[in-house]
This record gives structure tokens, C-alpha cells and sequence, in this order.
């Protein structure tokens, strides 16, 4: 695969709590440059780097990160304040306790709210694999396949786990056709991406394959 290719795929991320502007420019910078799928940063940034960038790159922002237990009226406001300001995309990470409650309605209903406050920008659901089970895995595919949110996605990078080749697979097997795969996390090299978009991811989360490629120049 082409190394442009995988850059298209990146989500090129920096979500850091000592982030400064310069650092979020900087990323914007190597996203524009690369020609990757976005740049996901935090939610206070947002504006500064979709003025920034003018349309050159989508500006990606997280919401109810990386813990998912705010309330579900929080996390509205945060997806609509994050697309007022200019992102185009949200990715949201689910209440996990709800999960092990089995609140699958709950979870539903609070999916469909988030993405209908997107206003029509794309959403990202994270589960959070580290703590659920192959169960609760597949059972969170069918929630967010009958969510209408846009992909599911493996991880924050903040839960003790990132995306693993078989949480991937089992996404690929779960979804419906109408629900794309984000694998984030502990994606370390060229190797990693190839393996992950080969079994069925169509974005990445990672800071480290703009490193790669920059290394290699």
C-alpha cells in the first residue's frame, strides 16, 4: 500500500493535556501537508485550527474524553459547540458503567442524541475494547450500527489498551455495511496501519505515521 494512501487514512492526533497552540499548528501543518483524513484535537482548539486551516483539513474533536460518564445533555452541547466552532467530526466515547449496567437503550437513545447534535458531521463512537468483553463488543456494534453514527472506533489511548488486530476483526464481522471502523491506539508504525486498514479499518488514530514518514525523508 502506498504510503499516501495510509496518510489519507489518519486521523493525525494530538489529544495531550499539556497541548499547546503551537503544537496544534504544527500538527495542522504536517495534516495538510500529508494529506491526511483529519487532525484530531481538543474541543478548546477547535476554532483556532479550523481558521487556521481555511478548509484544507477537517478539524476532528473528542467529546466526553476520555471517561464517557458525563450526561448525555453534555455531551450534545459538546458535539453542537465543537461543530459551531468547526469541526467536522466527533468522536464521542460511550458510558462503559452502562455497558456493564446493560443500559443498551440508554446507550442507544444517548448515540442517536449525540448524533443528531452533530448536525450532520460525522461521529465516531468510541467503546472503549480494553474494558468490555468479546460480548459487549459485539453487542456495542449492533447498538452503534442502529445509532446512525458514522464509525465505531476501538479506543481513547488514555484506557491501558489501544485498537488490537482482533477487536478490529470482530468490528469488521459485527457492523453494519452502514458503520465504518476507526482503530486508534497504539498504533506504533507503517506495519500497524497496513495490517489494521486490511482488516477492514478506514481510519486510523495515531500521532506516530506522520513520525514515520517524516523520519523516512
Amino acid at each position: 500500500m502506498e504510503l499516501k494512501d495510509i496518510l489519507s487514512k489518519c486521523d493525525h492526533t494530538l489529544l495531550t493535556q499539556t497541548a499547546t497552540w503551537d503544537e496544534i499548528r504544527a500538527i495542522c501543518d504536517d495534516g495538510m501537508k500529508y494529506g491526511c483524513a483529519s487532525v484530531c484535537i481538543p474541543a478548546s482548539y477547535v476554532k483556532q485550527a479550523a481558521e487556521y486551516v481555511a478548509g484544507k483539513l477537517p478539524i476532528c474533536t473528542v467529546i466526553g474524553f476520555p471517561n464517557g460518564y458525563d450526561t448525555t445533555a453534555a455531551k450534545c452541547f459538546m458535539a453542537a459547540d465543537a461543530v459551531d466552532n468547526g469541526a467536522e467530526e466527533v468522536d464521542m466515547v460511550i458510558n462503559i458503567g452502562w455497558v456493564k449496567d446493560k443500559k443498551w437503550d440508554d446507550l442507544l437513545a444517548e448515540i442517536k442524541g449525540v448524533k443528531e447534535a452533530c448536525k450532520g458531521k460525522l461521529l465516531k463512537v468510541i467503546i472503549e475494547c480494553c474494558f468490555l468483553t468479546d460480548e459487549e463488543k459485539v453487542k456495542m456494534c449492533e447498538i452503534v450500527t442502529a445509532s446512525g453514527a458514522d464509525y465505531i472506533k476501538t479506543s481513547t489511548g488514555f484506557g491501558g489498551g489501544g485498537a488490537t488486530r482482533e477487536d478490529v476483526a470482530l468490528f469488521a464481522k459485527h457492523v453494519g455495511p452502514n458503520v465504518k471502523i476507526k482503530a486508534a491506539g497504539g498504533i506504533a508504525n507503517i506495519q500497524d496501519a497496513e495490517d489494521f486498514i486490511a482488516l477492514g479499518a478506514s481510519r486510523l488514530g495515531t500521532s506516530r505515521i506522520v513520525k514515520a514518514v517524516k523520519a523516512m525523508e
